[in-house]
């Protein structure tokens, strides 16, 4: 059965490869292979890390991002349960004793929290796909581009949604819906109807913004804010697993984490 399933997927996969040389081949009147399939749209491929970086100086310490932009403005009952979260989350992390989250539980990211790069991520770009691997987890998010977004009811909810898109311009604008209703995004509580939209475009050398908007029935207004990232062409991602327990955290019997000492991570 896995033989068969294996053998499935590799026809497929070279028949599109051949699909995309056969139409080359079509446009220029000259014999095409693999390496002649042109990558659409700019080149923003390669490794990035969050810049500027928030983390800089305060290795081994507990250090929580700002929730980004002017943060959510949420209807009711959800934004007084939001605050609510907010502030017990904030005392705890003054007395050194963080909530334990998502991640501390070595459960991925998903969407939109995976493309805020706490550790760096990689952008591979494929003839009709853009694919992000984030070293923390070792998660993977694909990217399938000018690809029809499925109706809603045929969407399998899951930790990073379907996402569709296209090239305008220098700008990579994609859509995501499909996203499973769990709130691990600075605990916002999203519906599963939530909508994300970003627009990915290079700002400088080796500069790139990610723009992303959320819209979901639970907010009064779409939430807007940016990420940015720089290019580091030097550094290699590596396998991050969490096994049994993380590496860099431990959790206590009653929830909160505390950060492992240099000794205990070697």
């Amino acid at each position: 059965m896995f033989k068969s399933k294996l053998a499935l997927v590799l026809t497929v996969a070279l028949a599109s490869v051949s699909s995309h040389a056969e139409t080359v081949r079509a446009e220029t009147g000259q014999a095409a292979t693999v390496r002649d399939v042109k990558i659409q749209g700019t080149d923003i491929s390669g490794v990035w890390e969050m810049y500027p970086d928030p983390f800089a100086g305060s290795e081994l310490s507990f250090l929580e991002l700002p929730v980004p932009g002017d943060g959510p403005k949420l209807k009711e009952p959800w934004a007084s349960q939001w605050k609510k979260l907010r502030t017990e989350r904030e005392e705890l992390l003054k007395a050194g004793t963080p909530r334990v989250d998502a991640s501390t539980q070595c459960l991925p990211e998903g969407m939109p929290a995976i493309m805020g790069a706490i550790f760096p991520l990689e952008i591979l770009q494929t003839p009709g796909q853009v694919t992000v691997l984030a070293e923390f987890l070792t998660q993977t998010r694909r990217i399938y581009l000018d690809r029809p977004m499925p109706a809603a009811d045929e969407l399998n909810p899951n930790f990073y949604g379907f996402s569709t898109g296209h090239w305008e311009g220098d700008t990579l604008v994609i859509t995501t819906k499909g996203i499973k209703e769990r709130p691990v995004f600075f605990e916002i509580p999203f519906s599963s109807e939530m909508e994300i939209t970003e627009r990915i475009r290079l700002t400088g050398p080796d500069l790139l913004e990610d723009v992303i908007t959320i819209k979901d029935p639970r907010l009064v207004e779409p939430y807007t804010f940016t990420y940015g990232y720089k290019r580091n062409p030097e550094y290699v991602i590596e396998e991050y697993f969490c096994e049994r327990e993380d590496p860099l955290f431990k959790v206590g019997d009653d929830g909160t984490i505390e950060m492992k000492t240099a000794d205990e991570i070697q």
